[in-house]
């Protein structure tokens, strides 16, 4: 059984960005191309996604298995198949003011958790274009998923955004936060709750 399924409870009547008032059918309706996002993120300093085996399951009470486009490069990932490692993996779009609220404490604690890794998925997000120069501009400068068709909406809890789940170094997902973190403080006490940071 999952850890986390008490937050589920809470999650639900949380209040957060439910989505963009209109989104486009598809990334091509933008007019961006491949290249032009991989010029985005290599100007915005934004990471290729790490290479994962995409026959790599889903262990019970992970991350599911996957093939979103890395934001940036378009390689497939399997989140299933990510480095077992301490993670936190947060559920963002670039049109969610919530989301920038929380902005600053993400990029303090990528700087100040030591052994823990950072991964985004920009969820529902009509503008990829605009997701990576949000990243790259409030220093988010870890990898990032798409899911822009909330397709993870049928494997994980995600009733609003922002929503953080962190995934213990088992790939198990020890704990989840439904909404805005409200400090730096906040996440780091949460990490070293669910995944033991220091």
């Amino acid at each position: 059984m999952y850890k986390w399924i008490g937050a589920l409870t809470a999650a639900l009547a949380l209040v957060a960005c439910g989505g963009p008032e209109s989104v486009p059918g598809t990334p091509s309706a933008t007019g961006v191309t491949p290249a032009d996002l991989a010029a985005l993120a290599e100007q915005y300093r934004l990471p290729d996604c790490p290479e994962t085996d995409r026959e790599t399951p889903a262990v019970d009470g992970g991350l599911p298995q996957t093939e979103l486009a890395c934001l940036g490069s378009g390689r497939k990932v399997n989140l299933a198949g990510l480095p077992r490692t301490p993670t936190i993996v947060n559920v963002w779009a670039q049109w969610c003011e919530p989301c920038r609220e929380e902005a600053a404490f993400l990029r303090e604690g990528l700087a100040e958790l030591d052994g823990v890794s950072f991964v985004g998925i920009n969820y529902n997000d009509p503008k990829p274009d605009w997701a990576v120069e949000f990243a790259g501009l409030v220093g988010w400068f870890y990898p990032h998923v798409v899911d822009q068709d909330k397709t993870l909406r049928a494997e994980l809890p995600i009733a609003g955004i922002p929503t953080t789940f962190f995934v213990d170094e088992d790939g198990v997902i020890a704990g989840i936060h439904p909404g805005p973190f409200e400090s730096t403080a906040q996440l780091r006490d949460l990490a070293a709750t669910y995944l033991g940071a220091p």
